[in-house]
């Protein structure tokens, strides 16, 4: 995969992209993360990429001139072009899934009062990671970068990683434990302790409905359950085994 990332601020991204992950699946070629600095393509000596806004208000507007020409000094046939937004669709496991199906993403970074409506008809798509607003698109783009990048086959050390994590089946993530097996009167339970790999596994399926019941409950009310699901369920909401 490659992921171009259309920015005025590139040095922002210098270290969250050359640390652990990210570092490392650059490093294997599973993915190439170009930096490309929206200044460059401004046209006049002056390096200007926004202006005041028709109409009149606060703030200043990313030109549209300078956007489309950053665009298209990276877009090819198999380009999906992003623009990081509070008004996109707000980003799921299920659209990072997609968009790490692709070959090649351009995420444009908004930034001052965001870029001149006219240079959407050059966007495929918007998107959003939460309904707060930030400075600029910079840390959006660093959060899908790192939530796709990490679904790319043999990023990973163990693609089951994934597959167990938070939303990657629609419910959260079972606890965690590691060593030492007391700390501070707090026990791992027994049944991680016991060697008896499908007590395990039920165990941790179990947790995982229950973690999401009490913790984000909207998550189950739509879900298709299987078998196994509904009866574990039920030992959880009537406090007995069905």
């Amino acid at each position: 995969m490659r992921i171009d990332i259309l920015t005025l601020f590139p040095e922002m991204f210098v270290s969250p992209l050359n640390a652990s992950i990210l570092k490392r699946a650059q490093e294997k070629g599973k993915v190439v993360i170009n930096l490309v600095n929206i200044r460059d393509y401004a046209g006049n000596k002056h390096g200007q990429v926004d202006d005041y806004p028709y109409g009149g208000g606060a703030g200043m507007v990313m030109k549209p001139d300078v956007v489309v020409r950053a665009i298209e000094s990276v877009r090819g046939e198999d380009s999906w072009v992003i623009y990081m937004s509070p008004r996109g669709k707000t980003l799921k496991q299920d659209k990072v899934r997609e968009l790490a199906e692709r070959k090649h993403l351009v995420l444009l970074c908004g930034h001052y009062e965001g870029i001149d409506e006219r240079a959407l008809a050059f966007v495929d798509e918007e998107i959003s990671i939460g309904d707060y607003v930030l400075t600029g698109g910079e840390l959006p783009a660093l959060v899908l970068v790192d939530a796709v990048v990490r679904l790319i086959p043999g990023v990973l050390g163990d693609e089951k990683s994934a597959e167990d994590e938070s939303f990657s089946r629609g419910l959260l993530e079972y606890p965690h434990y590691t060593r030492p097996s007391i700390f501070r009167d707090q026990k791992v339970p027994e049944v991680l302790l016991s060697g008896h790999h499908e007590n395990i596994r039920l165990w941790r399926k179990k947790q995982s409905l229950l973690v999401t019941l009490l913790k984000r409950p909207e998550l189950l009310l739509q879900r298709e359950y299987d078998e196994e699901e509904k009866k574990l369920l039920q030992e959880i909401l009537f406090g007995r085994e069905q």
